[in-house]
């Protein structure tokens, strides 16, 4: 009996040794593939025939004011607008419930900003990475883009956009130490892995619906 617990548990340590392996692999490979892609804002703006600028996501406060990787997201995708990297803005987050709204916020801060509304579009279903993505190019249309989060969340978000076939550049928006980064790193690697099966199915994201031209009014998207 001993023996054969003993021989159980090495079975197990092996074949938690190979599932180990196989997530560093993956995630290895998706930001090989992803970070080939991430640029700086100076390159970003001498990039020609962009169809938009994508900002993703991020936890909205309970006040209605954007959260600290938020702020900055929006700080990096407004400059980049600003810089003329791109002559229209997709705001994509969630805005699944009616009382957690991020797109509508991304939107007041980018006009408070001063760029204007016709050229700043939400989408409202844009509930992961790979969501943001895929719409962007199905719905909106947009071909070849910008997209600005954080540099440790820029891999996954590049490797998708070229798995589904979009021309995309990433720029970060990492201007300060986030509290609790070790952690969302260490989640990032099962995100990747997680991606990394997905953009080999290609599963239709959670809304599909119209097309809506990024080169079009952003206006179309308000609620």
């Amino acid at each position: 009996m001993q023996r054969k617990g003993i021989i159980f548990a090495v079975s197990l340590a092996c074949i938690a040794l190979v599932g180990v392996t196989a997530l560093l692999v993956v995630n290895a490979y998706v930001k090989h593939i992803g970070g080939s892609n991430i640029i700086t804002p100076e390159e970003a703006a001498k990039l020609k025939d962009v169809d938009c600028i994508v900002v993703l996501g991020c936890q909205v406060r309970d006040d209605g004011t954007p959260s600290e990787m938020l702020s900055d997201r929006l700080k990096r995708g407004i400059a980049l607008y600003e810089q003329g990297a791109a002559p229209k803005i997709i705001m994509s987050g969630d805005h699944g419930r009616e009382e957690y709204d991020e797109v509508n916020t991304m939107k007041r801060v980018a006009m408070d900003a001063g760029v204007p509304s016709n050229d700043i579009f939400m989408d409202h279903a844009g509930f992961s990475t790979y969501e943001s993505i895929y719409r962007a190019k199905e719905i909106f249309g947009a071909d070849k883009l910008i997209i600005v989060t954080q540099e440790y969340h820029l891999y996954r978000a590049l490797y998708i956009a070229e798995k589904l076939g979009v021309e995309a550049y990433g720029v970060g928006s990492d201007y300060r130490t986030y509290w609790g980064q070790s952690n969302r790193e260490a989640r990032e690697i099962l995100a990747r892995c997680k991606d990394f099966v997905k953009t080999v199915f290609k599963p239709e994201p959670t809304f599909l619906g119209e097309i809506l031209p990024v080169s079009g009014d952003g206006n179309i998207t308000n609620d």
